[in-house]
Formats: C-alpha cells, structure tokens, sequence
C-alpha cells in the first residue's frame, strides 16, 4: 500500500504574502515586477519531510508562481528537473553536507499556469527509505527548467529544496523471550512485548534488563558479524539506572562468548561468539550482557524480535 503525504509548505502564508507584496504600494516586490514577470518556486526556502524507514512511495506537492503585477494574459508552460546540483550549491552556501536523495521522479514534470492566474502545483514521488542510512541526511531538489513565453527564471527561487530526515529503524514494539540470571537463585524467564524508543539514528533504549527494570541503550554499528549466512551488525549496549539517567556506577558490560542457562528460552546461539547483534532480515536482536554487582554478576539473555 502506497503511503502518500503531501507537502505544500506554508502555501496559505505565502499566498498572503504575494498577494499583500503586489497590492502594496510601498512593498519592495510591486516596484520588483512593475512590468515585469519571473517564473519562481512560490516557498523556495528549505522544508522538510520526515520518511519512515519502509518500502513504498511517497508523494509530495509544491507550487510555482508567476510573480507579476499584471495576470497573465495567455498560458504559461513550466517544466521542471531534478537538480542534484542544487543541492551542493546549498551545502556551499550554508556549510552543510546534505545528499542528493537517490529515489525521486517528478510526476507533472510539465505543468502549466493558465492565463489570468499565477500559480501551479508540481507533484513528485520519493521511495527507498528502507534502503538508506537513516543517519545520512538527504534533500529532494526540483528546479525549474524552462518557462515558455520567454519569462525569465528568478536565479534564487528556482527550486524547491525539501529535506528528508529517515526515522530510525531500529524503533518500535518487540517481542522479548529472555531471562536474568542472579547467581546462587533460580533464572528468572521473561517474556513480554517490550517498546523501543529513538535515542539517535542509530540508537534505542528500552527498559528491561530481564525481568530487572533498567534502561539499556543499544546502539547499532557498522561491524559486521555473519550469522546463518546473514550480514548482521554488532551493537553496543549500556546498562542505564533509571534513577539517575547514567550507567550503572558499578560498571556493565557485554559478554564476547554466550553466557546464560541452557534450559531456559532463548536457545543458545550455535556459536557462542553469535552474541550481541542485530539481523537485518528478521529484524532481531540477541543481547547478552551483564552488570557488576557484590553478591555476582547479573547476567541477561534476550532475543528481541520486531512486531
């Protein structure tokens, strides 16, 4: 199912404005197009849209204007491209490091204002969300190309620049089969559906060690473990004591060899060093970690499994 969102940023405020500019005497933008007429992206500012990491198109809409005293006394053709050097112009400009979004087609790369009006809508899609590094930040670049009738194209309002923030993955409600160990009592098993929050773009946290109510931060990286044939990321967790918002004072760590009780779902890993990563394709993560404490090491197993 295609998700759609349409964007038409602040199009009632800038409506206002256009039509205040051309009706007021002492505004800049009268004596700007006295007799005059430029081809323009009506929100030519960046905007933004933030794409939830999954499959599937999204639609967005912006608008082009004619800026004029005068309406148009015949029809106007705009065609439009997408303008990946756009945006290296805007990182120069503003010292950022923005990417040419890689999944992007204009639907009306034509569209045409109609004599006695001034404006237009441009549609376009993005997809790809699922596929790209939800810590990368992209812009979608539109420009206009050509206008007929010989209008000339405003340099500094040809395009329209919408940035695209991708929510992180790794966020959402799991499935958790695991336990805490406390040496010298019986393992404590847990199984419950357990929510994890966005910490960063690459970051969760969640609450339950086991079946012990401290935070953990799982941060996933770019090292690659190969389990079951499977290109999985290591991550790297800290205990947190809710109490405080800080690690635990007495220290916590990741085990490197499974550590747990082999009676006790989850299984065991085939390998012991199969610890502590996530599958991108099951969409799973197998934690085994400890705390320091006086009386033993608590010890927790778990497989998280996204619902």
């Amino acid at each position: 199912m295609k998700n759609k969102i349409i964007v038409i940023s602040t199009l009632l405020a800038g409506l206002f404005i256009m039509n205040s500019c051309l009706k007021d005497d002492a505004d800049y933008w009268k004596e700007g197009v006295a007799g005059k007429m430029y081809a323009t992206v009506l929100v030519p500012t960046l905007q933004a849209m933030a794409l939830q990491p999954v499959a599937g198109d999204v639609n967005y809409e912006f608008m082009v204007n004619i800026a004029t005293d005068a309406l148009p006394s015949e029809d106007i053709t705009v065609t439009l491209k997408i303008d990946p050097a756009a945006v290296s112009d805007y990182n120069t400009l503003k010292g950022k490091s923005y990417l040419a979004y890689p999944n992007i087609q204009i639907l009306t790369p034509t569209v045409t204002i109609a004599k006695g009006t001034r404006t237009a809508m441009v549609q376009c899609k993005v997809w790809g969300a699922e596929t790209l590094n939800a810590c990368d930040n992209f812009i979608a670049a539109v420009s206009i190309e050509t206008v007929s009738n010989n209008v000339p194209v405003a340099a500094n309002m040809k395009t329209y620049l919408l940035s695209l923030p991708i929510s992180n993955p790794y966020s959402g409600d799991y499935n958790c089969v695991g336990y805490r160990i406390r040496p010298g009592n019986p393992t404590e098993p847990i199984v419950a559906v357990e929510t994890a929050s966005t910490i960063d773009c690459k970051t969760i946290k969640k609450s339950g060690f086991g079946n012990y109510p401290y935070d953990i931060t799982i941060e996933v990286t770019s090292n690659i473990i190969v389990v079951g044939g499977v290109n999985c990321y290591k991550v790297l967790l800290r205990v947190i004591d809710p109490a405080t918002g800080a690690p635990l004072a007495g220290g916590e760590g990741m085990f490197t060899t499974w550590a747990g009780d082999a009676a006790t779902p989850p299984a065991a890993p085939a390998n012991n060093n199969e610890i502590n990563y996530y599958n991108p394709v099951t969409k799973t993560f197998i934690l085994n970690a400890y705390y320091v404490s006086s009386a033993g090491n608590r010890i927790m197993y778990e497989k998280l499994t996204r619902i």
